[in-house]
């Protein structure tokens, strides 16, 4: 569920291997990274913490780290963001269809597919996903993308998920596919299953 009170709700579940992090848990995240002793691991979590503050800034409400075991030994990483915008457009067709446009747009991708995804809402819904190329990055970065509305017509709604494991594409589509599936905007079944444990990248799907 999104958090901030300044917004309209929003219930979705993520997978197993998911864990939420924010800005406000940058005292337990600088203390595990002081117990460790290590100056390197200290310096990427300030990386990582000054990266979402800077996406909190761009109107991103909650986002999670995937974590995923890969053999023979390894893990492979991802980012899950949801964004939640206003918008004055009354027309939810032409928000999504417009939001999907300007990520579509993007001189950052190198590849992309777009379809539209039949919610159990029947909310519109596009998405754009592919290989995108970020500046002073090395290697391409894989990225899924999702806009939708709020029932309430007056927000738009982009969920992310990003990875520089690319050779993962089609899995992390069909994730972020399946996340977007459990959209919910009124509380749900708190006794409701929930997502726990851990899985490997092609065992998450929902």
């Amino acid at each position: 569920m999104t958090q901030n009170n300044t917004i309209p709700p929003v219930w979705f579940r993520l997978p197993p291997g998911f864990h939420d992090i924010s800005p406000g848990d940058a005292a337990p995240l600088d203390a595990f990274a002081e117990a460790l002793g290590s100056p390197t691991a200290r310096r990427e979590i300030s990386q990582l913490l000054d990266g979402l503050e800077e996406l909190a800034r761009h109107d991103v409400v909650h986002t999670a780290l995937g974590f995923h075991p890969e053999e023979p030994a390894g893990v492979t990483t991802s980012l899950f963001s949801l964004t939640i915008r206003r918008v004055e457009q009354p027309n939810p067709r032409l928000t999504v269809a417009r939001t999907a446009l300007a990520i579509a747009r993007s001189s950052l991708w190198t590849s992309a597919v777009r379809r539209f995804i039949d919610l159990p809402s029947a909310l519109p819904c596009l998405l754009v996903g592919g290989i995108i190329s970020v500046p002073d990055i090395e290697h391409h970065l894989f990225q899924a993308r999702v806009a939708t509305v709020h029932p309430d017509g007056l927000h738009s709604l982009v969920l992310d998920l990003t990875s520089a494991c690319t050779e993962h594409a089609t899995a992390y589509t069909d994730i972020l596919e399946a996340v977007a599936h459990t959209l919910q905007f009124t509380d749900p079944d708190p006794n409701g299953p929930k997502a726990t444990g851990t899985s490997r990248v092609l065992e998450v799907l929902l």
